[in-house]
């Protein structure tokens, strides 16, 4: 039998498998195919970290590592749900519920300054940022908009697009640095042979520390360097507030704290402390002795004054809010609650938020809840450059138009931790002034960076077997679309140049008669794209892993509003495959409305479109045309169930989540029975249709009824099964048909 291992993950995707997954489990009931969950959730992830502590009901097993010894076998066969890509308060919160919930697991320590606390830090360091995402991808990423998804989005625009003002009279633009950032100062090697390296930092005074040992390279793997000079980002940071000032204009702040743990967080509490610095300075000690921290946000440290008397913190508040006076207004996350773009750092995600300015036209929330031209602070230059272009374009030209834009697709490099921009364990803030090495086992030095107190260094790798295994990728994709393939590389960067000579090593091993591939520098590729995405032209991105994640949001949300509905192949260097269903950014304020007033507007739409390569696969491993069949009906539903625009609406006492699974059911069961390459599954499909159709208006009605009133799941992080199931499955009728199947 065929094994579909489907992750139990977080937030509203994961609410919605208690929907969906009952229904895959009734379809597929006698065809050879079963599915099996694996919870590698964040509070999974935990309870996983600490099975010393839990009873033996508590205990959870390490389920991802687990799932990373699947993916290295060629039966796997994985559908991935969004993972939270936690920040330092993200992990608190689901400590804290945890412990609520009789857990006997420790609190993570901020100021980590004994030995013991900076042991659990550094283990608590495994369940923070992308952890899950490493371990997974063994294999390079093909994203894309399922031709039935783009074919509805451009019948049915999506209407979250805002015109730009008349053009070039945006006061909007995208500002990065223009020295002493990652991009300057990149350097890149490729090893000659393989090696086991150290980093380590020589201060002024020759003392070495050693800070990454036993670093084993590869044959052919490239090996980067690269440091942020915080001198110059602050002053980059106080330039461009002015300059907002000046302009009257928002300042915001995009960086992804969550994914790049070490640097961004350091990143974001410089530009925290910088808007902020009359008030920090003034009160440093007093900050410091009740630990609050920049990094964490604004949030944090208004959070932690409530350790203090009345007086001093009334004094404190007082300080921080005169240093919103006379300075550039902050882009609002929520303006009801006065939450800033600098309050909390998981709230600033480049990916999702820079998307959403050129949606919006150049234009962030004020505090007045208005839309407002903006500043967009992109730091560093590796990337910040194909924000600007394309923000530049759409001065330029308007705003772009779902009806008519065409697609990019996505080849990214993410295989066996492919990475570009600096690995956790490779990323240090330098404790002083002196340099930073990485030193062969020769004792050679192979590249030194030189620091001053407080820069960041990070350093990364990419093997040879992946980047082959991206370009024959690419070159496959361009075959079977016959649409332009780019190379988004920059012979400027370290890194770039080195991958740019593996490109041209291996294009040559494959057959690219006929086909349309080029190797550009970001802005080059973007400017391409966009022409050709105007024209309603396809192109194929194909990217490093950076690129993959930004790539494949800007254009999915500005294409089809947003990134959730992307086909997500990961096809697995072992033959097996992995395939993720969307991003989670906005799951966070799903389940706040579904608690608040039980209604789930996750679209889970992503999940329905993995399912068919995953019965595809599942089909050609085991030579089962029942699983073949699944997947054909299974792709004609979607269509149906776009067709037919059954998606979640925004608004209670509507269609949601819930909804939109029961249709995405009747279609399939509607598909299954009418389709006569199997006389036994149609048969049976055919009195499930006629059950469903028989009472679609009394499921219709349970599925609304149940909503306006607020709902327990018992926890937020990990919710109670039971409850869960309960408020994910309130149709008596629609349960009744699919438990009967």
């Amino acid at each position: 039998m065929a094994k579909i291992t489907w992750s139990e993950i977080d937030e509203a995707p994961a609410l919605a498998t208690y929907a969906f997954l009952p229904i895959v489990r009734a379809f597929c009931k006698g065809t050879g195919v079963g599915v099996e969950t694996t919870d590698i959730s964040l509070s999974g992830r935990i309870l996983a970290n600490f099975p010393e502590n839990l009873t033996e009901e508590q205990k959870v097993a390490d389920n991802l590592a687990a799932l990373g010894e699947l993916v290295q076998k060629p039966e796997a066969n994985i559908i991935k749900l969004p993972n939270i890509s936690a920040s330092v308060p993200q992990l608190q919160a689901a400590i804290a519920e945890l412990q609520e919930k009789g857990h006997d697991i420790p609190s993570y320590p901020e100021e980590a300054t004994t030995d013991a606390e900076i042991k659990l830090q550094t283990r608590y360091a495994k369940c923070l940022g992308s952890a899950v995402n490493p371990v997974l991808r063994e294999g390079n990423s093909d994203r894309r908009a399922a031709a039935a998804v783009k074919k509805f989005a451009q019948k049915n625009p999506h209407r979250m697009m805002q015109d730009w003002p008349a053009p070039g009279t945006s006061k909007c633009r995208v500002a990065h640095m223009d020295h002493g950032d990652f991009y300057e100062t990149e350097k890149s090697v490729t090893m000659e042979k393989a090696d086991t390296v150290k980093i380590q930092f020589v201060d002024e005074a020759g003392h070495i520390t050693v800070k990454k040992d036993g670093l084993a390279l590869l044959d052919g793997e490239i090996i980067d360097s690269s440091v942020m000079h915080v001198a110059a980002l602050r002053e980059f940071y106080a330039k461009t507030a002015q300059e907002a000032k000046e302009k009257d204009v928002l300042l915001s702040l995009h960086l992804k704290a969550t994914m790049m743990k070490i640097s961004d967080p350091i990143m974001f509490g410089h530009a925290v402390s910088v808007y902020f610095k009359d008030a920090l300075e003034k009160h440093a000690d007093t900050l410091a002795s009740i630990g609050a921290n920049p990094n964490l946000g604004m949030g944090d440290i208004l959070n932690k004054l409530n350790k203090l008397p009345a007086d001093k913190k009334a004094e404190i508040e007082a300080d921080i809010n005169a240093c919103y006076e006379g300075q550039a207004a902050l882009a609002m996350v929520d303006s009801r609650k006065n939450i800033t773009n600098l309050h909390v750092p998981n709230d600033v995600i480049v990916d999702a938020s820079m998307p959403n300015v050129v949606r919006d036209g150049g234009r962030m929330w004020n505090r007045q809840d208005e839309l407002q031209d903006t500043i967009a602070m992109v730091p560093d230059r590796c990337y910040a450059t194909i924000y600007r272009e394309i923000i530049e374009n759409a001065n330029k030209n308007g705003q772009f138009n779902p009806a008519t834009m065409g697609s990019v697709a996505n080849v990214g490099l993410m295989a066996q931790k492919a990475e570009e921009y600096g690995s956790h364990d490779k990323t240090f803030e330098a404790p002083s002034a002196g340099k930073f090495q990485v030193v062969n086992s020769a004792g050679e030095v192979l590249m030194e960076q030189s620091v001053s107190t407080g820069d960041i260094y990070r350093s990364s790798q990419a093997k040879d077997i992946p980047i082959k295994d991206w370009v024959k990728l690419a070159v496959k994709r361009a075959k079977a679309s016959g649409e332009p393939a780019i190379f988004w590389l920059d012979e400027k960067r370290g890194h770039d140049t080195e991958i740019i000579k593996k490109v041209n090593k291996y294009l040559p091993e494959f057959d690219t008669a006929g086909l349309d591939i080029r190797i550009m520098d970001p802005v080059s590729a973007m400017k391409f794209t966009l022409d050709r995405v105007r024209k309603g032209e396809n192109t194929i991105s194909v990217t490093g892993n950076v690129l993959r994640d930004y790539l494949t949001d800007l254009f999915p949300i500005l294409e089809l509003g947003t990134s959730a509905r992307m086909l997500s192949i990961v096809p697995l260097l072992a033959g097996g495959g992995l395939f993720e269903t969307g991003a989670g950014g906005s799951a966070p304020k799903h389940v706040q409305q579904f608690l608040k007033e039980g209604h789930i507007r996750w679209d889970s739409l992503g999940e329905y479109c993995a399912l068919v390569p995953s019965l595809e696969q599942a089909a050609s491993a085991d030579n089962n045309p029942k699983a073949a069949i699944l997947a054909e009906t299974l792709d004609a539903a979607i269509g149906e169930y776009l067709e037919n625009q059954k998606l979640p609406s925004r608004k209670v006492k509507e269609i949601d989540n819930r909804g939109g699974t029961f249709y995405l059911a009747f279609y399939w069961a509607q598909a299954l029975a009418a389709q006569d390459k199997d006389a036994a599954m149609k048969a049976r499909f055919a009195d499930v249709a006629a059950e469903i159709e028989k009472n679609v208006d009394k499921i219709d009605a349970e599925l609304i009824d149940c909503q306006g009133s607020p709902v327990d799941i018992g926890g937020y992080f990990r919710p109670d099964k039971v409850k869960a199931a309960a408020a994910m499955r309130p149709s008596t009728t629609l349960n009744a048909i699919i438990d009967a199947m």
